[in-house]
């Protein structure tokens, strides 16, 4: 039963030092994407498919 407490401990502490990796890798800006917004106006038309138009129907008057 001890060796549980020893796991979760150890767990719980490994799961912090990786948090605190990640608050700090955020700060310093690690996420940051600069580059994407301004490639994404060059391939803007390829993006966007124009949907096909529906038929024009034509009423026949009598």
């Amino acid at each position: 039963m001890s060796v549980i407490y020893i796991l979760l401990s150890i767990s719980i502490i490994v799961a912090v030092v990786f948090f605190i990796a990640f608050i700090i890798a955020v700060r310093q800006g690690q996420y940051d994407d600069n580059y994407t917004p301004s490639v994404r106006m060059l391939f803007d038309d390829e993006l966007v498919k124009e949907q096909p138009k529906p038929p024009v129907k034509i009423k026949k008057t009598n």
